[in-house]
């Protein structure tokens, strides 16, 4: 081991380490140089050979004076390895005891004899109230310019606390909104459903009621007729014996009006359900409104019947012109009226119109008339419209049909 290495000493210890002094800087090529340097593979030079070791100038050991030059290739001792040392703990700063015990002095005031020092009263301020912010928020806004809509005026925002008007409330948060929103729309939608389920329905029944008075009554009704149709002739042609009066409902005739293409079954007494209602024409046969059979000798046959629903036998017969036929058939002869005039409208209340010399009819003295009464306007009941007819033929039915049903 070298001892004059400045690394390396006996004691293992670092010591301070001599200041070389300053060397110049390296000067460039020609500078203060008589000639170049050799070059390295010039002949007679060994450009691998160690120069000699040069200590620093003024050091006391100097490598020099210590060690040999170092050779390339010379054998050396290994280095011994220093023992670790504990690392340096930085001392705290010396801090006179005097001092500190002054840094940790309590100040302390001077009292009297018996005197003691009141603590200065503490007074806690009330609690500031907290202002709502002025007007409404941006949910509020938000909902508030969705249900004005697009090109509407705007409403005029909540008046702010403090003037004059009430204080608005708590704005709602984003996710309250959306859930308010999503609430009112349900409730306005189920309250749409509702009512569009009561229109439709309501549609619906409307429709269903025009169809049943004005087709299925109808059809109720021409089967009806068909069937009392049927048991009028059968009674004919059983041959029974006619009776002198009949019960109210009970058919007994049948009328035909040729121009209207109108064969329906007569039946006693105006009752609505009984007769007029199953599309049958009724004789007025009771009480004050007691009118003449066709057989009479003298007097007023009036009958009514339905100008629209329940068969509507009476619809068109507004159509008919004086001398157009009107036939009814009995069990024992046909009875041939010729049209003679018609009163479009008069009031319920009238019942002149079935007089045996019914007035308005242009007829004067006694006869044999036939009084044809029905609604109007049409689908209505608010007037009545009459037609008047007088006989023209009285035809046994051993001779056959008129010539009115004939041609």
């Amino acid at each position: 081991m070298t001892t004059g290495s400045p690394w390396f000493r006996p004691s293992g210890q670092p010591g301070d380490e001599p200041i070389p002094e300053e060397q110049g800087a390296p000067q460039p090529y020609g500078y203060g140089q008589q000639e170049p340097y050799p070059h390295p593979y010039q002949e007679g030079t060994q450009p691998y050979a160690q120069a000699p070791h040069q200590g620093y100038e003024g050091y006391d050991g100097g490598y020099a004076a210590d060690r040999a030059p170092y050779a390339y290739g010379t054998p050396q001792a290994p280095h011994a390895t220093p023992a670790p040392q504990a690392p340096r703990v930085p001392h705290a700063p010396h801090v006179p005891e005097a001092a500190r015990e002054a840094a940790y002095e309590p100040i302390r005031e001077a009292y009297g004899a018996g005197e003691t020092q009141q603590l200065p009263e503490v007074v806690e301020e009330a609690p500031r109230p907290v202002e709502p912010l002025p007007g409404p928020g941006r949910a509020e806004r938000r909902r508030a310019a969705a249900k004005q809509g697009r090109g509407k005026p705007r409403k005029a925002a909540a008046p702010a606390a403090g003037t004059g008007g009430d204080a608005p409330a708590r704005p709602l948060t984003r996710v309250e909104a959306r859930r308010a929103a999503r609430e009112a729309k349900a409730a306005k939608d189920s309250v749409g459903v509702v009512v569009g389920e009561l229109f439709i329905t309501l549609g619906v029944v409307m429709l269903l009621f025009v169809a049943y008075q004005l087709w299925w009554t109808n059809v109720l009704a021409g089967q009806e007729t068909n069937q009392a149709k049927e048991r009028i002739e059968d009674t004919w042609a059983k041959g029974e014996s006619k009776p002198d009066v009949f019960a109210p409902g009970e058919g007994f005739a049948i009328m035909h009006i040729p121009k209207l293409d109108v064969v329906v079954p007569v039946a006693e007494g105006i009752d609505k359900t009984k007769v007029l209602d199953k599309g049958m024409v009724g004789h007025y046969g009771e009480g004050k409104l007691k009118t003449a059979m066709p057989s009479d000798k003298q007097g007023n046959f009036a009958v009514a019947g339905h100008r629209n629903t329940h068969g509507e036998p009476f619809r068109y017969i507004n159509r008919l012109k004086p001398g157009d036929p009107i036939v009814v058939e009995t069990q024992d002869a046909y009875y041939t009226y010729a049209m003679a005039s018609i009163l479009p409208q008069t009031a319920p209340s009238n019942i002149a119109v079935i007089d045996p010399i019914p007035k308005g009819s242009g007829f004067t003295e006694p006869g044999r008339y036939i009084t044809l009464t029905t609604c109007t306007p049409e689908f209505t009941s608010t007037y009545r419209m009459i037609v008047w007819g007088k006989l023209v033929e009285e035809r046994p039915r051993s001779k056959g049909k008129p010539s009115a049903l004939v041609g």
